[in-house]
């Protein structure tokens, strides 16, 4: 009898625990950042950027600090913090880890549709709070290294950009428009930083980034070595990729460097700033739209000039826009 008792007694245990559990894990719901996939909207946030030695890094932390000096919402708050960029900040404001986070046009494009990194995946719950600025790609590499064109590349040691980034994907892209595959030179998955540092000691040759321009790692690598080199994206190569990608052809003009004396063939695409359709509440996404268009010149960053209302929706085309976004750019006139 004292066996059953016990017995008894230890299932009655077994199932305290797990309604227990369960009703911890049904807290996800609560107006601070978390993990959960979905849920009510929330007012403590968290962005993801870039890593550091791009732009996508500081201008999150400017950016996050210019709304919290002006919405003035019980519990608001923005962490912006280091990622792997845009296939990563799309992923996890899927998931509801991030709220905001910013990527390129191109590989929202993807995600949308469900092609390159997110084939067989459904992206449902992000949208677009507006263009930020154009990106380039730059092929950077030192005069010493005898390296004259991108087809040099072969055999070579080449920085493509951290996982979970867009950068990963171009590089590969313009290497194959080369005729450069995989295997034929020694990938190495950097961030802008240490891609910069590595170029700068010797250890890599070159390193291919999506990036602001002018960005601020390319001057600091210019400043240490005086002899940094652009490689062009041109003639049959530059077909090649703005055929197979939604990268276009775009021109870095002298002077965008100080030390920039000839212009430099390559592609762009257009940086963008997401938001989660179900974290981010219509009210909240108007308020970030709008203080990030109408106050865009308090913020210190070159590209910070580049975000205007002219150019809210550039690169944008029928990707789906936050419904506070969109309440915005009609109130403004930015959109019927």
């Amino acid at each position: 009898m004292r066996k059953k008792s016990l017995v008894l007694l230890m299932l009655l245990l077994a199932v305290g625990m797990i309604l227990s559990a369960c009703g911890e894990s049904g807290k996800g719901g609560s107006s601070d950042g978390g993990g959960d996939s979905g849920g009510d909207p929330k007012t403590n946030l968290t962005m993801g950027t870039g890593s550091v030695g791009g732009v996508y890094y500081p201008l999150g932390g400017e950016m996050a600090n210019l709304w919290k000096d002006n919405i003035d919402v019980d519990g608001f708050d923005v962490s912006s913090v280091e990622s792997g960029a845009s296939v990563e900040n799309i992923a996890k404001i899927q998931s509801g880890d991030f709220q905001l986070g910013i990527a390129q046009n191109t590989t929202m494009l993807d995600a949308v549709a469900g092609e390159g990194e997110f084939k067989g995946k459904e992206i449902d719950n992000v949208a677009v709070i507006g263009s930020l600025y154009p990106e380039a790609v730059q092929v950077a590499t030192l005069k010493s290294t005898g390296i004259e064109s991108i087809a040099d590349l072969k055999g070579k040691k080449v920085a493509i950009g951290p996982p979970g980034g867009a950068t990963r994907a171009a590089a590969e892209l313009i290497l194959k428009a080369y005729g450069i595959e995989e295997g034929d030179y020694e990938a190495y998955e950097e961030g802008f930083g240490d891609a910069k540092s590595k170029l700068q000691n010797g250890t890599i040759d070159a390193s291919i980034e999506v990036v602001g321009v002018p960005s601020s790692s390319t001057d600091e690598l210019q400043a240490a070595t005086k002899e940094v080199k652009l490689l062009d994206i041109e003639g049959d190569a530059l077909k090649e990729v703005t055929k197979n990608s939604q990268y276009e052809a775009y021109t870095v003009e002298p002077g965008t460097y100080d030390w920039l004396d000839e212009p430099v063939q390559t592609v762009t695409a257009m940086a963008l700033l997401l938001g989660s359709k179900d974290q981010v509440s219509e009210d909240l996404a108007y308020q970030l739209t709008k203080t990030l268009y109408e106050k865009s010149g308090d913020m210190t960053i070159a590209q910070a000039k580049l975000i205007t209302k002219d150019n809210a929706l550039k690169g944008v085309g029928d990707l789906p826009l936050h419904p506070g976004t969109e309440k915005y750019f009609k109130e403004v006139g930015i959109i019927e």
